[in-house]
């Protein structure tokens, strides 16, 4: 089986070479197609497994060597081939669940925006009954209610778990790049942490000059990793790195700007 691997790579890629379309994309695509039509049939890290991924490897090294130095983009191809063919239907998988957590998290956005609508219809319910009250005992209604609709606390640890959810996004979206996920993969994540994102950005007006131009800078880093997926730029990883790196820096400066005020004791 190994040996039938490495022969069918090698003769797609002396077809390539023969038409002169031995690029790197076009090595990746050779290796990921070849293993990923046997890498189920066997355990991860079974010796079945290693001996395929050696094999794979090994036939594109035999066949571009006549380049000497000058082959790390075609090794760093079939590796990434390889990569992604072994773990193809794992990513699947990853996929599949991503789009049901999507849903799980709609469903939980609208059970939570129920809610919500009930209490305020609890409060102000118990407001107006406070309206026929002793004025004493109207005041203290007032300010318990006004405290539980106005909770900064309530407000700053929604904008933290949007916070973290859009930082995991990007996360996720750079090791599915680095280890073979696929386009329509990272693609997801990344809109995953535009929406996550979105949701923890404050008003306009109460941004801080320097944290808009960081956040102005994540917009387009969030476009030109989107764009460098659509046109399957090896520059994708460097990007996504790039994404992390400002979405750690803008809301790094957006955790001192937000922290509540403790009363003075």
């Amino acid at each position: 089986m190994s040996n039938n691997i490495k022969e069918k790579i090698q003769t797609d890629l002396q077809q390539a070479k023969a038409t002169g379309q031995l690029r790197s994309d076009r090595i990746r695509e050779i290796v990921k197609a070849a293993v990923s039509q046997v890498a189920s049939e066997f355990k991860a890290g079974s010796l079945e497994l290693r001996t395929i991924v050696k094999d794979a490897v090994s036939a594109v090294m035999e066949t571009v060597q006549e380049r000497g130095s000058e082959i790390k983009e075609e090794v760093t191809a079939s590796i990434e081939g390889v990569l992604e063919g072994v773990n193809s239907q794992r990513h699947e998988n990853i996929a599949k669940t991503q789009t049901e957590i999507k849903r799980l998290q709609s469903q939980l956005d609208s059970e939570e925006e129920q809610l919500q609508k009930d209490v305020d219809v609890i409060l102000a319910e118990i407001e107006e009954t406070g309206k026929e009250t002793s004025t004493s005992t109207k005041t203290v209604l007032d300010s318990v209610i006004n405290g539980i609709k106005d909770s900064e606390e309530a407000a700053l640890l929604k904008k933290r778990y949007a916070q973290l959810q859009a930082q995991l996004a990007i996360v996720r979206a750079n090791l599915a790049a680095r280890y073979g996920g696929r386009s329509e993969e990272v693609q997801n994540y990344l809109e995953d942490a535009k929406h996550w994102y979105n949701q923890a950005r404050p008003q306009a007006e109460n941004i801080a000059a320097q944290v808009e131009q960081k956040r102005s800078q994540l917009d387009d880093k969030l476009g030109e990793a989107g764009s460098a997926i659509a046109r399957k730029e090896r520059q994708l990883k460097q990007t996504l790195r790039e994404v992390l790196l400002a979405a750690a820096d803008l809301f790094k400066d957006k955790d001192h700007s937000d922290q509540p005020k403790l009363p003075r004791g």
